[in-house]
């Protein structure tokens, strides 16, 4: 059975850096492009970054780009998202995802973890 578990969310005021972690459990980490999602109280699950499954290749919603960084660590089956400078609009449910395909729609990947709340207050 694939898991997947978000860890590192929390309260934190503008201007300040985050790091989330997810672990994968249950499928070869390696082959499977990561992402992470965001949702927002009263608003859609939006695309915040993806990477490809060695790392190449990264893509960034143009909100974070400069601020956030994903990158993965496939010996320890992990997948990071350092944010820095974080603002009030960053407050969300934080959701790692799981391939099989590169893509800035949820509709690419098919496990996704529970989600970590990060708010930022201003």
């Amino acid at each position: 059975q694939v898991q997947l578990v978000e860890s590192g969310g929390g309260l934190v005021q503008a201007g300040d850096s985050l790091r989330l972690s997810c672990t994968t459990s249950g499928r070869t980490f390696g082959s499977y492009p990561m992402a992470w999602f965001r949702q927002a109280p009263g608003k859609e699950r939006e695309f915040v970054a993806t990477i490809s499954n060695l790392g190449v290749r990264t893509t960034y919603a143009d909100s974070v780009k400069g601020r956030f960084t994903i990158s993965r660590d496939n010996a320890k089956n992990t997948v990071y998202l350092q944010m820095n400078s974080l603002k009030p609009e960053d407050t969300a449910v934080y959701y790692c995802a799981s391939g099989p395909r590169v893509s800035t729609d949820a509709a690419g990947y098919d496990y996704w973890g529970q989600g970590t709340q990060v708010t930022v207050s201003s």
